[in-house]
């Protein structure tokens, strides 16, 4: 049904892809709004696309952590549900959570009228975390920064401050 379906809905301007993993559709679908907050804080708070690109870096990694934890498959990150999605959200100002992130970033106000699913999903995965014993500054970071427990200044040194390891 899958494919029949990706078939008669597909055009020559829109290509759907199958998966059967909808742990991982899903929480890709959730967790890059948490990094998209972050990246609009970034940029709002003048830190440049060095900073960003860092950010969404680090982020993707922690999508993955969690992802898996939770019984997703490793490879659906990699596709359009997570890298993906993840780069578009991260990057345009047409996403409510990164235009949310720039205006934590700014010190603007935003209007509380639009919905940032990715504030309530940053809470929920810090609980997760503490749950499961996961290591997630960049999620953490941004749960603190929508709860107003930081600003972005502390964030970063939060995130710099951290000890050096290997990738």
């Amino acid at each position: 049904m899958g494919t029949a379906l990706q078939q008669q809905l597909s055009t020559p301007t829109l290509r759907l892809y199958r998966s059967a993993d909808v742990i991982g559709a899903e929480l890709g679908g959730a967790l890059k709004n948490v990094i998209a907050i972050g990246c609009g804080a970034v940029m709002g708070a003048g830190l440049g696309t060095s900073a960003r690109a860092a950010l969404m870096t680090r982020g993707f990694a922690e999508m993955q952590q969690v992802a898996v934890t939770m019984g997703a498959q490793p490879d659906t990150l990699m596709g359009l549900s997570g890298f993906g999605d993840l780069v578009l959200t991260c990057t345009s100002d047409q996403s409510r959570n990164y235009r949310y992130g720039a205006a934590l970033g700014a010190g603007a106000p935003f209007d509380r009228d639009i919905t940032v699913e990715g504030a309530a999903t940053a809470q929920a995965i810090a609980h997760l975390a503490d749950t499961h014993a996961l290591d997630i500054p960049v999620c953490r970071a941004v749960a603190d920064l929508v709860a107003g427990r930081i600003d972005v200044q502390a964030a970063m040194a939060r995130l710099m401050g951290r000890p050096l390891k290997e990738e």
